[in-house]
This record gives structure tokens, C-alpha cells and sequence, in this order.
């Protein structure tokens, strides 16, 4: 008979947190260790967050990154985004984001199929969810998914262009390609299908 690990709760789960040297996401009653990040991965979350803080100002948003939780109430997780904007009360001894508004993930190898599977359907059960981005860390390319009433759109950018998303302001706000990949510079590579039932996926 296979071994069950038993599951621990919501609350265990964040006392354990709070003392970890090791940050941990929760799914369903079960921990994972995160991995740790590439220059280019911190550069690019780094250059989304001053992006946003900066066209956010005094639109009552809040952005956070690399350390803040997003709580999943209806899959029981959490996880930790790279970047996240919560436009809801700031709780300033709070340890999670209830009410992000902006989600950004950027791409790493151990991650990519969570990212466009896992995590995209987790992210989307939030009701407060606007726009979910996906952002490669090899090339310049993201794969953008907003809300359209109880519908998802879902749109992909290569190379140059921008994104207009709709929250902070009452028109939105822009993030262009070159601000997300400010101080990087890599081969542009040409545009790759991607479809959900594909089993290995670029990053």
C-alpha cells in the first residue's frame, strides 16, 4: 500500500512559512520548495514592478513582488507570483495579496508547464483577477490572458508592442515589450505555436 503523507493546513502552513529560510507553496495540503531564480528572471520581475509602481502611483493599487503570496481560496493553494498587483485595502503586517488584481509569471524550465497549466486555471478562479501575464525569460515574448466578462482571452506578443491592462486607472494602464526587458539583450528567435495539449513548452 502507497504512503500517504498527510496533509497539513492552511494554518500550519503559514506558521511553517513565516520561519523558513526556504520560501514554499501550498497546494491543497501539500508544501513545495521553490527553486531559486536566473539574473535575467530577477532582472525582468524587477523591471515589471517599477513599471507598475510607477504608472500605479496614487491609484490606490499596490505592488508586490517575488515575496508576497497569492491566496487561491477556491483550490486551497497558495503561491507566490513574481509580480503581483492587489488594488484592495493594504494590510501592512499582511503576508498575502486576497485580491490581486495583476499576476506576472516569468518562464524558467522548471516551471513553464505549471505556469501555462496549473497555475493559469488556479489564477483564473479569482474573481478579482483581471489579467494573468506570462513573460519568457529567452526571448521577447508573453502570452497575455485577460478577462472578458466570464470569459478568458488570450493573446500573444513577440519581439515589440505593448499591453494594455485594465486596472488602476479608469482607461487602464500601458506596459510596453521594452520596459519588461529593459537591460537585456538577447537573439530575437521567431514566434512558436503553443498549444494547451503540448506536453513540453518553451520558455
Amino acid at each position: 500500500m502507497t504512503e500517504q503523507k498527510r496533509k497539513i493546513t492552511i494554518e500550519e502552513y503559514l506558521a511553517f512559512e513565516e520561519n523558513s529560510k526556504v520560501r514554499h507553496e501550498f497546494v491543497d495540503g501539500q508544501i513545495f520548495a521553490m527553486t531559486g531564480a536566473s539574473n535575467a528572471h530577477t532582472v525582468i520581475a524587477l523591471n515589471i514592478a517599477s513599471a507598475l509602481k510607477t504608472k500605479l502611483s496614487g491609484s490606490g493599487c499596490t505592488t508586490f513582488i517575488l515575496d508576497t503570496k497569492v491566496h487561491i481560496e477556491k483550490r486551497n493553494s497558495f503561491y507566490y507570483p513574481d509580480v503581483v498587483v492587489d488594488c484592495g485595502r493594504f494590510a501592512p503586517d499582511g503576508t498575502h495579496a486576497d485580491n490581486p488584481s495583476l499576476i506576472f509569471e516569468v518562464l524558467s524550465s522548471s516551471t513553464a508547464a505549471t505556469d501555462r497549466r496549473e497555475k493559469r486555471m488556479a489564477y483564473q478562479t479569482i474573481e478579482t483577477l483581471q489579467a494573468y501575464v506570462i513573460v519568457h525569460q529567452t526571448k521577447r515574448r508573453l502570452e497575455v490572458y485577460q478577462r472578458d466578462g466570464a470569459d478568458w482571452t488570450k493573446a500573444e506578443i513577440v519581439g515589440d508592442g505593448h499591453i494594455q491592462l485594465a486596472v488602476g486607472r479608469p482607461c487602464g494602464l500601458l506596459l510596453t515589450i521594452d520596459e519588461i526587458y529593459e537591460g537585456l539583450d538577447f537573439e530575437q528567435t521567431q514566434p512558436m505555436q503553443v498549444q494547451e495539449s503540448e506536453e513540453v513548452y518553451s520558455w
